[in-house]
């Protein structure tokens, strides 16, 4: 990586790093699960549970409803930071599991096993290291998007 900034979106709404980490530890057991078995249902779950938390609906989101369980039960302290980032994270996982769910009823396996490979990927970072690739692809998206509009 360069030298440059990270640029996240921000919108001043805190989140708990701790609660989205164990969220991502969901995602990351679901997609390896879906990578050993196939069983599009995992895959499905991920698709439904990526939109409610893109579109401000999380109080319904299964993952996060476990993980604050999780979070109570092991009295897992709150570290706090902006939500947006997270949210665009959250957008681009439901981008990744749909296209994955899609895929994989159309029956493309090598790209079905290149996404499920990335999504196991950029889930173990987010879970094990707190490393946000969404703030990562958000930072060359704006670049990008500003040499278009000029």
């Amino acid at each position: 990586m360069s030298n440059t900034p990270i640029n996240c979106p921000a919108d001043l709404v805190l989140v708990n790093q701790n609660k989205i980490r164990i969220i991502a530890l969901q995602v990351w057991l679901l997609a390896i699960v879906f990578w050993l078995t196939h069983i599009a249902a995992s895959v499905a779950l991920l698709v439904v549970d990526f939109f409610l938390r893109s579109f401000s609906l999380q109080q319904y989101s299964p993952l996060a409803f476990i993980a604050d369980a999780v979070i109570k039960q092991l009295h897992i302290k709150s570290k706090q930071v902006d939500q947006a980032p997270k949210r665009f994270a959250a957008r681009m996982g439901f981008a990744i599991t749909s296209l994955l769910l899609l895929l994989n009823i159309i029956g493309i396996a090598l790209l079905v096993n290149a996404i499920v490979a990335l999504l196991i990927f950029f889930s173990f970072l987010e879970s094990f290291f707190g490393i946000c690739v969404g703030c990562h692809i958000y930072t060359y998206w704006i670049r990008v998007t500003r040499v278009f509009s000029k």
